[in-house]
């Protein structure tokens, strides 16, 4: 019978034919796709000929779809994502371009800023940390007093692009108890007035997510924004065929899990997802290792749910902008940071207490153990979670470090020594060539040549994957596999700039293809 769109009565069968199907089963999948596939009560029953796949039409009710050559490719796993914190409408509601000074910025947080919900503090993101720096650099402005303006009468927090920072006015620092006398905590850092111990409004990696968790604190209605702005995410990342995921920072003191685990009681998971808990850096590790070990599950409800709480999220360092990564060789680049005198980063867990979570959590009991997933940077936290890894190895484990921005040469190798899989986010712009002047900006020529080290790590045979870090780069993931394949050193920007219809932003993108791949960009 030849195959037609037309409905039929179904008991939840479907015949797709005349396509080209992708099934990563066999070593010439990619030169020999099949041509049909068929699928019963959500399950794919078969996959290969045309001929034979119509076979099944004669024991059931079938729809049959004629594909017309359209490709059918296996959903797509990102390792690698903040959904929740991405659908949320709670922490952006003042949206921040990147490309604007943070004094042009009063009147769009004055507009913006009555519009928040689920909390009685302001919250946005966006800004450019590097646009900041050097409005600081240069003598502008007090921060703080650039925030007071505009939010004069709430305490206020500006998330950074990167998530590595928060920009946030006088009433905030008072909530949180910070001014002149406090000493930076663990893992973060209190920018401050030159020449004076005042905080300037700049908080640097975990004393802004120390902030962000009294902004966030759990309430009915960060409960009931968490969960929409969940739903809003499975919607968004179901769009690009992502069928799994892992949520690579889920704050257990803001509740984040239990949104999670409302969507997969209501039957509203439309994903398999694994979470990944934070590790807060100023916390007693005892106490701290104990509640971790409380929130382990394997699955939350049964098989059906698809949803697991067994992964642990640490951060080693920082980020290389900020010179808070943690590298062998000191910064090009000089912020003059208050305990990083030597501008060699700082670590947020150093290599002995990162050993002492891997031991205490990566097996706790028989039945129970917590995979790791650690945020390094620059090449000494690199190196230094490798080591934490390699003197706690136990058999069975999976661990993950993501970012690797930059790796000592003595380090490739090391990968696949340890089974360590390599997690890298090449999205972004500035992983191209063309987009490598601010890391030398910060680090040096030399240093930046071999920046996200890809294919050095893959040619040694480790695992290694790509993943979106949604919303810090787009969730559409052939971007990054784009990207992936395009970072050779041929690769130039023409200068050509694209707008995104939605966000109404501009960006200079290495190649016209971007356009094609991503439908939403047009010419600005």
């Amino acid at each position: 019978m030849a195959a037609s769109k037309a409905s039929r009565k179904s008991s939840g069968g479907a015949i797709y034919l005349n396509g080209n199907i992708y099934t990563v089963a066999s070593s010439d999948w990619d030169t020999q796709p099949k041509n049909a596939m068929v699928v019963q009560d959500g399950v794919i029953m078969y996959v290969g000929s045309d001929e034979d796949a119509r076979n099944f039409y004669k024991s059931g009710e079938y729809k049959m779809y004629d594909l017309d050559g359209a490709s059918v490719l296996p959903g797509i796993h990102d390792v690698h994502m903040h959904p929740l914190e991405s659908g949320s409408e709670v922490g952006g509601t003042c949206e921040l371009p990147r490309d604007l000074s943070p004094e042009d910025m009063i009147g769009l947080i004055k507009k913006q800023a009555p519009k928040q919900k689920g909390t009685n503090w302001v919250l946005g993101h966006g800004y450019s940390i590097e646009m900041m720096l050097k409005h600081i650099e240069s003598g502008g402005r007090s921060p703080r007093k650039i925030l007071d303006e505009a939010v004069p009468n709430k305490p206020a927090i500006m998330m950074e692009e990167t998530s590595h920072s928060v920009w946030v006015n006088t009433r905030a620092l008072s909530l949180a108890g910070i001014n002149s006398q406090t000493a930076d905590r663990e893992g973060g850092i209190i920018m401050r007035e030159k020449g004076t111990e005042e905080p300037n409004g700049i908080l640097f990696e975990n004393e802004g997510i120390e902030i962000m968790d009294i902004a966030m604190a759990p309430s009915a209605k960060m409960e009931k924004y968490n969960y929409e702005g969940l739903m809003y995410a499975l919607d968004q990342i179901k769009k690009y065929g992502i069928t799994s995921l892992c949520d690579a920072r889920v704050y257990w003191k803001q509740e984040h899990h239990k949104a999670w685990q409302k969507a997969c009681t209501d039957k509203k998971l439309t994903v398999r997802a694994i979470l990944g808990f934070w590790v807060y850096s100023h916390m007693c590790d005892e106490e701290q290792i104990e509640n971790l070990k409380e929130l382990h599950t394997g699955y939350h409800c049964d098989d059906n749910c698809l949803l697991r709480q067994n992964q642990i999220k640490m951060y080693a360092d920082g980020l290389l902008d900020n010179t808070t990564a943690a590298v062998l060789k000191p910064y090009i680049k000089k912020l003059h940071l208050k305990g990083l005198e030597e501008n060699i980063g700082m670590n947020y867990f150093t290599q002995a207490r990162i050993e002492k979570y891997i031991k205490s959590l990566q097996h706790f009991s028989d039945e129970k153990q917590f995979d790791f997933h650690i945020h390094a940077i620059g090449d000494r936290a690199v190196h230094e979670v490798l080591n934490a890894i390699e003197n706690t190895k136990e058999n069975n484990t999976r661990h993950r470090m993501t970012h690797l921005e930059l790796i000592d040469e003595g380090d490739l190798g090391r990968f696949k020594d340890l089974g360590v899989v390599a997690d890298f986010q090449v999205s972004g712009d500035y992983t191209l060539p063309c987009g490598r002047h601010s890391t030398e900006s910060v680090v040096g020529t030399e240093r930046a040549e071999n920046f996200v080290p890809v294919k050095s790590v893959a040619d040694t045979g480790a695992t290694v994957t790509l993943s979106s870090d949604w919303d810090v780069s787009d969730l559409n993931p052939f971007i990054g596999i784009q990207h992936a394949v395009e970072r050779g050193p041929s690769v130039s920007c023409n200068k050509t700039s694209y707008r995104n219809v939605h966000n109404k932003w501009c960006i200079c993108h290495a190649t016209g293809k971007y356009c094609w791949i991503v439908r939403k960009w047009k010419r600005c």
